[in-house]
């Protein structure tokens, strides 16, 4: 039996669409701080009060706050988020022709882990984004990926089931669970790997 038609592509951001350079971020960070930049993302990552600010349960300003004090660091709240921005490189991943050819037949998503501020950076500084009317942030929706919470709010946002959608995310973790929820699956690896797989899941796709 055949399998349904795909209807829509759901696209991770960081790594798959912008490239993350931790190193370029934490050393602006580390040269206000005793710890080394490996040692600072460690201590941010593993924070208690992560999980709220990837999911929206702590405001910006309270963050820039929660990371000074934890750090011992005197960043004032532009200082902090125009270096917690600098994690995003600058040039995006994927050129833009690849959006152009899928935003013709397919109903482009993306859902991501990220936080306020990076979204308001990256809504206003990468032109690609005009391709993708639909974004889940786990910020929004209070949930993080793998969390089924996030899949099935960017399934009902672009009115598909999940049968005929497919996700494509760099963290096997986040695939696997996409694919237990009855989606398509793509581990993103590079921009090659990525059109042939999509022409796989459509012979059809001209990329």
């Amino acid at each position: 039996m055949a399998s349904p038609k795909l209807r829509a592509i759901i696209f991770d951001i960081g790594r798959v669409l912008i490239g993350i350079d931790l190193a370029r971020a934490m050393n602006a960070l580390a040269c206000r701080s005793a710890l080394s930049p490996e040692e600072l993302w460690r201590a941010v990552e593993k924070d208690p009060r992560w999980p709220d600010w990837q999911e929206g349960r702590i405001s910006a300003r309270d963050w820039h706050l929660h990371i000074n004090k934890r750090l011992g660091g005197s960043l004032s709240f532009q200082q902090f988020t125009d270096t917690w921005n600098q994690v995003l490189h600058p040039e995006p991943l994927q050129d833009t022709s690849l959006f152009e050819k899928l935003a013709r037949n397919y109903r482009l998503a993306l859902l991501s882990n990220t936080d306020p501020v990076h979204v308001a950076y990256m809504e206003s500084r990468y032109d690609f984004f005009s391709f993708f009317p639909t974004r889940i942030y786990s910020c929004s929706v209070r949930a993080s990926k793998p969390s089924p919470v996030v899949f099935q709010a960017a399934l009902k946002a672009v009115k598909t089931p999940a049968a005929q959608a497919v996700f494509i995310d760099d963290i096997p973790e986040y695939v696997l669970a996409a694919r237990s929820l009855g989606l398509h699956g793509v581990q993103y690896l590079n921009p090659e790997q990525l059109r042939s797989d999509l022409r796989a899941l459509d012979p059809g796709l001209a990329l």
